[in-house]
């Protein structure tokens, strides 16, 4: 049981763990200190982990990593909203 809940707060850590970044993309409607290879590197990761999760059928795995899929979505998209011309 103690490694359950490991997982899932290594799970809560990790999933969130670009929000900070897209508040501040979203306060400062600046992407300048903000690398997109970096971005599509983790998107790319976390959707890999996914499919593992899939594969695997553990739920944890593939929650954790869909929802970080899907901040880091919403990362890409306020870089191009925000990048200068």
């Amino acid at each position: 049981m103690e490694w359950f809940i490991i997982g899932v707060v290594a799970a809560l850590l990790t999933t969130f763990g670009f929000v900070p970044q897209i508040l501040k993309m979203y306060k400062m409607k600046s992407v300048n200190d903000v690398s997109l290879v970096t971005l599509f590197q983790f998107s790319a990761g976390v959707a890999l982990w996914t499919l593992y999760g899939i594969y695997r059928s553990d739920i944890i795995i593939i929650a954790a990593n869909a929802v970080s899929f899907m901040t880091l979505v919403v990362a890409i998209a306020l870089y191009y909203h925000y990048q200068k011309p």
